[in-house]
């Protein structure tokens, strides 16, 4: 039987966030529930079992959760479900797992957030202050959960605090946030995204990136991409008290990038495109202010290797270079994906739109796209917008069947590129899915040459 009371904490949803969420209220001594209204994956019942944490998966208990003393919501739980709204009704406060963790962090946090290459950019800023010596832990919406990582420094039989985290925030994670503070903080762009979770209203999701400052204080510093224009309107109705530092085209020439005194080269490095380019000035502007030696920042810049499933080359086959962006599931990241190609493109795109204009991918996609390959169970738009500006565009329903089919589209020197500018939900479990099933086929088409 079910017992929660007001020094209960509840968490809804059991992934990643809300799992870690659970452990660490346990590490801390508080009574905490688990429920799921979904199915909870058998790994984490499992480790909540080892744990000890009572939790209810397929269904909310919602009579006995509205007597709960807070609740931790997954970032997946949009605000306007019904049991949401009855618990703020009720008086109850609903916080984000960034929130609850931070509460019991000593270390020095520096937040990232953005529409597009928030991944990318948490990465580099975490290899770059390793390359500098620097004692730090990655977190947040990359790897593992922010709690999970403070849950472990808690448990440790010799509690180690690291002297930082660079954490990866999504707009999802930055609504529950409260008190939450990044005395290092970076914005690096604002494109419209999700905006079914914020009433089709661009101002509610720009304000809600704009909270990775609000708590930020005089001494603590605020990155921004200068040229964005959400960017330039939020700050005028956003106040930020940090210290602005803005990072901007304009310090780019060539393979070169300049950030404040100090002058990098890309041109030794895996980082290909503009976009890559502001992604390492944010970095480097980080790990600069977070003490790091300008010194050690360069070979840093030349050992990273790209994340997966963003601009990731997977090999090549037959004089055909086969790059791998499924993360990239709005339009904004494939424009950029294509800005960066060099070579004829055979571009395979599509899933589930989210009501994509894709306006802005015209011109690159009559100068440098002579094939489409279309990967969705619904791909009118794209062929409507597509269809007349390339050569040949394609329908399939399958990784399979779309890196087959561009195989044969594409000639020595050309480039295949996964960028699917959509949503991943409709033939796949999620973008890592999709990613990961076009880097299968690739690879077999390559071990089949070998045979």
């Amino acid at each position: 039987m079910i017992q929660i009371d007001k020094n209960t904490l509840v968490v809804l949803g059991a992934g990643e966030s809300g799992v870690g969420a659970a452990l660490l209220a346990k590490a801390k001594g508080i009574p905490v529930f688990v429920s799921d209204r979904g199915a909870i994956s058998e790994p984490y019942q499992a480790e909540l079992r080892e744990a000890g944490i009572d939790f209810e998966s397929g269904y909310h208990s919602e009579a006995e959760i509205l007597r709960a003393g807070e609740v931790v919501k997954s970032p997946g739980i949009p605000d306007q479900v019904p049991l949401v709204k009855a618990l703020l009704a009720a008086g109850i406060p609903v916080i984000s797992e960034i929130e609850f963790a931070a509460r019991y962090s000593r270390s020095l946090l520096i937040g990232i957030t953005g529409s597009n290459g928030k991944t990318t950019t948490a990465t580099l800023t975490y290899h770059l202050l390793r390359s500098a010596g620097k004692d730090v832990v990655l977190a947040g919406n990359v790897g593992i959960s922010f709690a999970r990582s403070i849950a472990a420094e808690v448990q440790a039989e010799e509690p180690k605090h690291p002297a930082m985290y660079v954490l990866e925030l999504s707009s999802f994670q930055l609504d529950g946030i409260q008190h939450f503070r990044a005395p290092l903080a970076a914005l690096l762009n604002i494109t419209p995204d999700h905006l079914d979770r914020y009433a089709y209203q661009l101002e509610n999701y720009v304000a809600s990136k704009f909270r990775i400052a609000a708590n930020q204080l005089p001494e603590d510093v605020f990155l921004y991409f200068a040229e964005d224009e959400n960017i330039a309107g939020g700050l005028k109705k956003h106040p930020v008290n940090a210290r602005r530092q803005a990072v901007s085209l304009s310090d780019v020439a060539g393979d070169e990038i300049r950030v404040g005194e100090h002058t990098f080269q890309l041109g030794s490095t895996a980082l290909r495109g503009k976009h890559n380019a502001l992604n390492a000035m944010f970095a480097l502007g980080l790990a600069l202010a977070a003490g790091a030696d300008p010194a050690l920042l360069q070979a840093g810049l030349d050992s990273f290797v790209p994340v997966a499933h963003r601009l990731e080359k997977v090999g090549e086959w037959q004089g055909v270079e086969y790059i791998n962006d499924s993360k990239a599931t709005n339009v904004d990241a494939v424009f950029y994906a294509l800005e960066a190609m060099k070579k004829p493109v055979v571009w395979i795109a599509g899933g589930q739109d989210k009501g994509n204009d894709y306006g802005p991918l015209e011109a690159f996609v009559r100068d440098k796209v002579h094939a489409l390959v279309c990967l969705g169970v619904d791909n009118a738009k794209l062929l409507s917008v597509f269809g007349s500006l390339v050569d040949q565009a394609v329908e399939t329903g399958s990784a399979a069947e779309a890196v087959q089919v561009a195989s044969r589209l594409a000639s020595a020197g050309d480039v295949v590129l996964l960028s699917p500018a959509c949503a991943s939900f409709d033939l796949f479990k999620n973008y890592v899915d999709r990613g990961d099933q076009f880097r299968a086929e690739v690879e077999r088409l390559m071990d089949a040459s070998a045979v």
